[in-house]
């Protein structure tokens, strides 16, 4: 039985983990989308991106903001399905 406690406490902490990790993407593709399409354009407009380390910080900026836009707008897309089945 104490096994069992246990792996279901494991379980609910890797849920709890993924939770956080959903939110913190999204958190950030929210507030900080403005700040990282600024700052990569002053970049590009400035600097011709010969550094590997400046242009892959840009494209992984973009991908966290890209991925958190697609976990919210899932997201939003479940939460107005069932809306719709309440109402109806």
């Amino acid at each position: 039985m104490k096994k069992i406690n246990q792996e279901i406490a494991k379980t609910n902490l890797y849920i709890y983990e993924v939770r956080f990790i959903k939110f913190l993407v999204v958190w950030i593709s929210q507030n900080l989308a403005i700040p990282f399409w600024i700052v990569g354009h002053v970049h590009l407009s400035i600097h011709n991106f010969h550094d590997a380390i400046e242009f892959i910080s840009s494209v992984g900026m973009n991908v966290i903001v890209a991925i958190g836009f697609l976990i919210d707008y899932n997201n939003d897309r479940a939460t107005d399905t069932e809306q719709k089945d309440k109402a109806t």
